[in-house]
């Protein structure tokens, strides 16, 4: 018998078969993040993020606020309208003082001299007890619960504060203003700024 030859492929088979080699080993299933035998537990872990973007804010009333007239000598007193602490941080602990104070100057009217000036150490102020308004009910804590608690503006004082827990919440109080007006004070009308921050 004589010899036969066998063909070689064509190099279009040739590559037919490359192609079908390469799908072969890009379609493999991806690896899982873990494997676990029968009847074991597999356990995957869950994230998610609770957001709290409000922080710690205050609110105070928009002025010119008039809390009244008097004579020299005697007491001028008035509320100053709502405070109001709003706690959005989402905190595990979650406390925070508010703080009050007066401008330095004190209370001026005309051109401020002495004579027509009501220093600090004559303006008083009281929180009162105040009323939780929100959130997660806490601790809070009135500066000055009573009109007998009463403390002038000259330094920083602690209008109210929140003394434990978690989470959000708020509190507003309604702060009265005494002024211990001088005997000696001048007519007019006196301004002058009340400051309130909390942290």
């Amino acid at each position: 018998m004589g010899n036969r030859s066998v063909a070689a492929p064509s190099a279009a088979v040739a590559g037919l078969a490359l192609v079908t080699a390469l799908t072969m080993t890009t379609t493999a299933p991806p690896a899982l993040a873990a494997t676990c035998p029968a009847s074991t537990t597999c356990a995957t872990t869950v994230t998610f993020t609770v957001n709290a973007p409000d922080g710690l804010t205050i609110n105070v009333p928009d002025g010119p606020v008039s809390i009244g007239s008097g004579a020299p000598g005697a007491p001028i007193s008035g509320a100053l309208g709502p405070v109001t602490v709003s706690d959005q941080r989402a905190a595990l602990t979650a406390t925070w003082e508010a703080t009050v104070s007066a401008a330095s100057g004190g209370f001026t009217t005309g051109g401020g001299t002495p004579a027509e000036t009501v220093p600090n150490t004559a303006i008083l102020y009281w929180s009162g007890s105040g009323t939780y308004t929100g959130g997660i009910p806490a601790d809070f804590s009135p500066g000055q619960a009573t009109a007998g608690d009463a403390q002038s503006l000259d330094v920083s004082r602690t209008a109210f504060s929140k003394t434990s827990g978690s989470g959000n919440n708020s509190a507003t109080w309604d702060p009265t203003i005494v002024v211990n007006v001088p005997a000696q004070a001048v007519a007019g009308t006196y301004t002058g700024t009340v400051n309130h921050s909390v942290a």
